[in-house]
């Protein structure tokens, strides 16, 4: 089976929709084979400003409608808890919003990103996928994360070599209570990294410190801006600390 034929039986779908390169090509694919489609957003303190700039883009490039659902996900203390199995029960709170306001506007099948190159054996969010029943054309059509990045770079969609971002929550350790203040911290930080011009990265949190992650290929060049990322980070933590995200 291929996305087409997915579309062509699957033909009224609701995207839950990020503004990734994974979701951005399945609203793109949706729509170009015709299927009734909209996009649906959740806006809640775990995504940083970027993400909602790139969906915006990506659902005006595509003539997709989007619908932004607001969720206090601080609101739920199991996840501020930050259980192990944290993105489990976050998926829960944002996939029952998302599933709701689909049936609400008449969309009864909700269908993901996740990809054939996912491991989701190791995603405690795709247990959350499962008993909801939403379904990932990406990967039931076997469509791996390299493929996809071609095939949206070919279909002209901006965010074809975004890299993955995994949510803000995954800065703090488990274990460690997530609070807003945290969050907002992460996301000034790491908004700081990229004006310096660096790509594909974590600061996390480290205590009172922050443990920046950057690949191997702008390791040497962190090294040798790392007075310069402690300036700019030292209001906002004690010590700053580089590593390779690779290790």
């Amino acid at each position: 089976m291929d996305l087409k034929e997915f579309f062509k039986t699957n033909n009224k779908v609701a995207v839950a929709f990020s503004g990734g390169v994974d979701s951005s090509y399945l609203l793109y694919a949706a729509h170009e084979a015709g299927a009734d489609v909209r996009a649906y957003y959740v806006r809640s303190q775990f995504q940083p400003a970027f993400e909602f700039e790139d969906a915006c883009s990506i659902a005006k490039y595509t003539g997709v409608d989007m619908k932004v659902i607001e969720v206090d996900v601080l609101s739920d203390e199991t996840v501020t808890s930050n259980p192990e199995d944290r993105c489990y029960h976050c998926k829960r709170v944002i996939m029952g919003n998302v599933i709701r306001q689909a049936s609400l506007d008449g969309y009864s099948l909700v269908i993901d990103g996740t990809n054939a190159s996912d491991d989701i054996d190791d995603r405690p969010g795709a247990r959350a996928l499962k008993e909801f029943g939403v379904r990932s054309p990406l990967r039931e059509c076997g469509i791996t994360k390299p493929e996809i990045r071609k095939l949206a770079k070919a279909a002209g969609l901006s965010v074809w070599d975004k890299p993955a971002y995994a949510c803000l929550a995954t800065r703090i350790p488990h274990g460690e209570l997530i609070t807003a203040d945290k969050l907002k911290t992460t996301e000034k930080a790491e908004s700081l990294l990229y004006e310096m011009g660096f790509r594909d990265f974590r600061v996390r949190m480290r205590g009172e410190n922050a443990l920046v992650q950057v690949t191997a290929a702008q390791y040497g060049e962190a090294m040798a801006r790392r007075n310069d990322i402690a300036a700019a980070l030292g209001t906002m933590y004690g010590e700053v600390i580089i590593d390779d995200i690779t290790r």
